[in-house]
């Protein structure tokens, strides 16, 4: 079922009962999901190369929380961080924000985000600098997420780590031993300790004020994955897809809305049905402060240090092309009288009921 048939349906009594909760972003984010690829939103205008037949189809709206859109920029993102990838064991590292702060982090995303994710590097550098292992600049891909699988609001951060440290004088890049049961990364109990201690300290210099009561015992968790191409192939699904897939979205009747998920414990599919306002409540509430970047790399496997990384892949004999997955290229529009491509000639195409009537010429492309 179609997200924006859902925002169709629902969006008057979501706006009744939450509008006085909803920044301008979010306001936003409404406005787009529910006119993508709809008769609502600005068109494009396609020509066959073949009979000379002219068509009108809407644009997408691009928006970080559609899940129609930004398909080719997740497999961009993907190409760029595979090719950043080094012959070492990798680790995926998450670190998550204790139930007793997320009020907080809802309150003041842009600060509280933004502290998260800079206190989840900070603690994995300090790690690899106190190991006698990794004398060098370690090196991190990070992405957060804000969402469990049931769409609850549950901020935590992932990082996909080397076991490797790269010394820049040398070049060099020196990993970790593996020992009988492989290569073991850093201590899960002493991360989330360090971890807590830089997240209160940051917040507080921050200006924000801590709420009175938070837990002594924090979360942090350290994962093998590998060479590491499965865990980004994970993380850049989600980056730019929006938090569920419309697939996922069962039924939209008598008021409520089911979708299903799978449970991360048992592994089994479940449902949650809510009223069709509480659902809409509960996708914008990951929608990202304006400008904020959820993905990062730090360290040596920041975008700064690509010309470095490029030569240890020629002095190691190592190729990260071979763990690209294939492209999915954009399927080309076809005519529906001669079968030929469509190009498109013109684009932004408001009608006069928008309000706005632009047009922007643009090189012919098949799409």
């Amino acid at each position: 079922m179609r997200l924006g048939s859902v925002i169709a349906q629902f969006e008057a009594d979501f706006l009744t009962q939450f509008r006085h909760r909803l920044s301008f972003e979010q306001l936003q984010a409404l406005s787009a999901l529910h006119d993508c690829r709809s008769l609502a939103s600005p068109m494009m205008q396609v020509q066959c190369a073949g009979c000379d037949q002219h068509k009108l189809v809407p644009h997408s709206c691009g928006h970080r929380l559609c899940p129609h859109c930004q398909h080719h920029e997740s497999q961009l993102w993907l190409e760029r961080q595979m090719q950043r990838l080094i012959p070492a064991d990798y680790f995926l590292l998450t670190f998550t924000l204790p139930a007793e702060l997320r009020r907080l982090a809802a309150a003041h995303a842009d600060i509280v985000f933004d502290v998260l994710m800079r206190c989840a590097w900070e603690t994995v550098l300090r790690f690899s600098q106190n190991d006698r292992q990794l004398p060098g600049t370690p090196g991190a891909i990070a992405v957060l997420h804000t969402h469990s699988r049931r769409l609850d609001f549950h901020p935590h951060v992932h990082l996909v780590v080397p076991a490797a440290a790269v010394d820049a004088a040398k070049p060099r890049c020196r990993r970790k031993r593996r020992g009988k049961n492989g290569t073991y990364l850093f201590n899960e109990k002493a991360m989330a300790k360090v971890f807590r201690a830089k997240m209160l300290a940051a917040i507080e210099a921050a200006g924000t004020c801590l709420p009175a009561c938070h837990p002594r015992e924090w979360v942090a968790h350290c994962k093998s994955v590998g060479s590491g191409e499965k865990a980004l192939i994970y993380l850049g699904r989600y980056l730019y897809r929006g938090v569920i897939r419309e697939q996922d979205i069962l039924a939209c009747a008598n008021g409520r809305v089911s979708f299903r998920y799978r449970n991360a414990e048992t592994g089994r599919s479940e449902k949650r049905s809510l009223t069709g306002a509480e659902f809409l409540w509960l996708i914008l509430l990951h929608v990202p402060p304006k400008g904020f970047r959820r993905a990062r790399n730090f360290g040596s496997l920041h975008a700064n240090c690509k010309d470095l990384i490029g030569l240890l892949h020629l002095l190691l004999k190592f190729d990260p092309n071979r763990f690209l997955p294939a492209r999915k290229e954009r399927p080309a529009m076809l005519c529906s009288s001669c079968g030929a491509v469509m190009a498109i000639v013109r684009t932004r195409i408001r009608s006069a009921s928008s309000g706005v009537i632009g047009v922007t010429p643009v090189v012919a492309l098949a799409i």
